[in-house]
């Protein structure tokens, strides 16, 4: 393998994922396959990644600044980030070789966020982040996520579902680039607010998550908020993935399935996505 790439591979047989078995060599050939779905999605986006050195039964760390040792060849974004109150060189992953070394850290999660780096304040994507509270599942997602895909519909906007590869569900809109993430993050509070009066499962008022409910996240549409990166792995027992879904399958859904041995078989269901940017 170290012959078709400019990566140094080690500790192949390290298991990531106790529980099915899965090992870093496994983790790194589903990311060669998924390569040419994921990297559009990567390509000119400063990442959040989150690493798991050794595998998800132990802590985790998130990583923003490019680790000691970045090869050179590894292109990178020095800009300041709010959180951490500093200047960082965050990590652009334009490139297989590039995602094939995030993979040989153990960089199970890619998080991207809604604007690329060369108009990091202009969003081209809309998120909204369902999270159910208990007891309301994924009935009632599905219900809620439908009813924002009506919500966009009016406004003129095309509405694609995807899970987040835990219990959630992220529907996402692609924008032109000529507005601001407090624009965006206006659009999905509004939709919020229009659901909460009409269903009266919806939560969106930050920081309310009634048990019950359906919370829509629309902070997440902040600059310098992240989502995860569709068809990254994602840190739980069963390496689940966030998978892009066709709207026909949330009759009969389960996320749970969705895990790295199923989802390269699936093909794309996210095809046209990057064809057209909508007008908000």
């Amino acid at each position: 393998m170290d012959r078709l790439t400019r990566v140094q591979f080690n500790h192949l047989d390290k298991v990531l994922y106790p529980a099915v078995g899965i090992k870093k060599l496994d983790f790194i050939k589903y990311y060669i396959k998924m390569a040419p779905l994921m990297l559009p999605f990567l390509e000119g986006r400063a990442l959040v990644v989150n690493r798991f050195p050794d595998g998800v039964e132990h802590n985790g760390f998130y990583g923003k600044d490019a680790p000691p040792g970045t090869p050179n060849w590894v292109r990178t974004f020095h800009t300041y980030s709010e959180a951490a109150g500093r200047q960082l060189d965050y990590i652009i992953c334009n490139d297989l070789d590039t995602l094939l070394w995030l993979a040989n850290l153990a960089a199970l999660e890619l998080h991207i966020p809604l604007a690329k780096i060369d108009k990091p304040d202009n969003p081209d994507m809309i998120l909204f982040d369902l999270d159910p509270q208990p007891p309301a599942g994924m009935v009632e997602v599905v219900r809620v996520t439908r009813a924002i895909r009506e919500k966009l519909k009016t406004r003129d906007l095309k509405a694609w579902v995807k899970t987040s590869g835990k219990r959630g569900l992220h529907v996402v809109a692609r924008v032109e680039r000529k507005r601001t993430f407090d624009e965006t993050r206006a659009l999905a509070h509004e939709i919020g607010i229009e659901l909460a009066k009409e269903t009266g499962i919806v939560s969106s008022e930050k920081g309310q998550k009634r048990p019950g409910t359906v919370y829509i996240d629309y902070p997440q549409n902040g600059h310098g908020r992240t989502m995860v990166c569709p068809y990254s792995l994602r840190a739980t027992p069963t390496a689940t993935a966030s998978t892009t879904l066709s709207w026909d399958e949330l009759d009969a859904l389960n996320p749970g399935t969705f895990t790295i041995r199923s989802v390269p078989e699936r093909g794309d269901n996210w095809k046209g996505f990057w064809e057209k940017a909508d007008r908000l």
